[in-house]
Formats: structure tokens, C-alpha cells, sequence
């Protein structure tokens, strides 16, 4: 059984830190209130009404074929390979102009400003290690709840951690720029697509395209922390993360989750055979063009500590190699 001082260490040093917060004993991931957060639910909730009240008026074959490939790009290299693996864990290296196009992609999906992403998931991530946390912060009350909570509010605890995302990011001006502006990165996608396409295109590929990244987001998160199968156990953890496996495709490899908390400075996520992750052959595709490199996995990673296995020796099934 880990003590609290067992836990702040797990999270303030190491490759699996919880990176861009500084915690100290008074962190507290318990005590805190729900407020609604009116730029985001204002936003979400136009985008929900365009979707269910608009869009249904101007459906066209192209128009569904641009919601289609422009929430695969951007979910894919953007909030998959950008947000999450890149400017959050660091699982590889690349130049910054890269950096750069891939969070910029991510920022159109449309959930808020990369400084918002990495303070909601290293927030999350530090309270479901500990032995116990809030309800917003480990998907605690229920579908409906859950929902309102995640896209129309925000937590304010009592004792947070400090939050600062780092050099590199935290002093870029670009980002800066995205997170004060993160709304209006949709403009120059709106105006081009209105003028190729006319109001189809506009309302599908922006406003249906936003609502569904950002509702899948919120689903498949809530999914992972409640359902699925599990290889892996994190010691004393108040939240234990699922694999949802039907989800594997439609969330480019993040429903892999439960193999994630496991080892998350893995870029790859679908860990075993048969486990499909996009991101990662995204990312491996980078590697080979040369544009990324010093791909981290399980196989060149330090030993993980603080992990039990579910099922005898399932490091011994991991994909040993990068082949596709």
C-alpha cells in the first residue's frame, strides 16, 4: 500500500510525472465545486444545436465527405498525435515547426486552447492516481451528469496544484495565441469551406464536425474510466482505466486506455495483437519521412513502477516490434 508521500514522489519525478503541475502535500484532488463555464457551454451547445437543427437541412454527399476526412485528420494528427502524445507526454521528438502544425490541429477540433487540454489531462491524470478524488475528475456520477459536467463546466478545488506547462510551451507565442484565440482557429476553415462548398460544407464541416470531436472526447473518456477489459492495474489508484475495443478506430487508438495508464510515455497505445491505433501508424508514418523520431514504447522505456498485472505476464504478449 502506497503512502501519500510514495504518491507524491511517483508524481513529481520520473518519466511517468504528471509534468506541467507542481504538487506539494496540500494538493488536494477531493475538495472542490462545479461551475458552469460559459465560453465552453455556449459553444458546445451551439455546436449541438447546429448539428441536431441545421445540419439535417443541408446534407450533401460532399458535405458528409468533408465532416468525414476533416474530423479524421484532426483527430488523428491533431488531438491524438499533437495534444496527447506529443505536447502531453512527449513520446517522441520532432522539430518544432511540426510541433506546431500538429497542435495547431488539435486546437481544431474544437475542445479549447493547448494549455486547457494539458492542465485538464495532467489535472486528471495526478487526482486518479491517488486514493480518492472528486467525482468530476473519475466520471463518478453517472452518463447525464458526466456530460453536463465535462462540456458545460469546470472544477475549482480548494487545494489544486500549480500549473504551469513549461519551457517550450508555456513561453510560446503561438500557443499563447491559440489559447487566447482557440475559437476563432475555425474561421479560416469555415470561410474556405463556405466558399468551395456554400453552406453544406460550412455547417458539416465545422459545426457537425466539432460537436462529434467533442462529444466522442468526452464519451470514450467516460468509457475508459467505467468499461472494458483490463491487462494492467495502477497501485492504489482511486480511477482504473478500461480498454474499450470497439472504440479503437473511431478514437484513433485512445480507447486503448487501460494500456495507456500502464505506460504513458508509450506512443503506442495499442499495445498487443490485433489492437488497432491510428495515431501510432501516424506517427510511425512521421518517423519514416523523417519529420519524428526517438519513438518511445514499453520495449525502450525505463520499468514501470507502481503497475500490477491483471493476467499472468502480459508484458510478454507486448508487439515486440513496429511492423504493421
Amino acid at each position: 500500500m502506497k503512502t501519500d508521500a510514495m504518491r507524491l514522489a511517483d508524481a513529481t519525478s520520473g518519466p511517468f510525472k504528471v509534468a506541467s503541475l507542481t504538487i506539494d502535500a496540500n494538493s488536494d484532488a477531493m475538495t472542490g465545486t462545479v461551475h458552469w463555464d460559459p465560453a465552453r457551454s455556449i459553444w458546445n451547445g451551439s455546436m449541438l444545436i447546429v448539428t441536431l437543427f441545421v445540419a439535417p437541412f443541408y446534407v450533401t454527399w460532399g458535405a458528409v465527405g468533408v465532416f468525414a476526412v476533416l474530423l479524421l485528420a484532426t483527430m488523428c494528427s491533431g488531438h491524438s498525435v499533437g495534444f496527447h502524445r506529443r505536447l502531453i507526454h512527449r513520446s517522441f521528438q520532432c522539430r518544432k515547426w511540426v510541433e506546431r502544425v500538429l497542435v495547431w490541429s488539435g486546437t481544431l477540433v474544437g475542445m479549447q486552447g493547448p494549455f486547457w487540454v494539458i492542465h485538464s489531462h495532467d489535472l486528471r491524470d495526478w487526482a486518479q492516481r491517488q486514493s480518492d478524488c472528486h467525482p468530476y475528475l473519475r466520471h463518478g456520477r453517472g452518463l447525464l451528469i458526466d456530460a453536463i459536467w465535462s462540456l458545460h463546466c469546470r472544477l475549482q478545488l480548494a487545494n489544486p496544484p500549480a500549473f504551469d506547462p513549461g519551457p517550450g510551451i508555456g513561453d510560446d507565442p503561438f500557443y499563447r495565441f491559440l489559447q487566447r484565440y482557440w475559437m476563432l482557429q475555425q474561421l479560416p476553415i469555415a470561410l474556405l469551406l463556405y466558399a468551395i462548398g456554400g453552406l453544406p460544407w460550412l455547417f458539416w464541416g465545422v459545426g457537425v464536425r466539432v460537436c462529434v470531436g467533442v462529444s466522442m472526447h468526452w464519451f470514450v473518456g467516460y468509457l475508459c474510466h467505467s468499461h472494458g477489459p483490463q491487462d494492467w492495474l495502477v497501485d492504489d489508484g482511486a480511477v482504473q482505466a478500461h480498454n474499450v475495443p470497439w472504440a479503437a478506430i473511431p478514437s484513433m487508438g485512445e480507447s486503448w486506455h487501460n494500456n495507456h495508464h500502464a505506460f504513458p510515455a508509450s506512443a503506442r497505445h495499442g499495445l498487443y495483437p490485433g489492437q488497432s491505433d491510428i495515431g501510432f501508424r501516424f506517427v510511425q508514418w512521421l518517423e519514416r519521412i523523417g519529420l519524428v523520431w526517438a519513438v518511445q514504447v514499453p520495449q525502450n522505456l525505463p520499468p514501470r513502477p507502481g503497475i500490477s498485472p491483471v493476467r499472468e505476464q502480459p508484458e510478454r504478449d507486448l508487439l515486440s516490434d513496429f511492423a504493421p
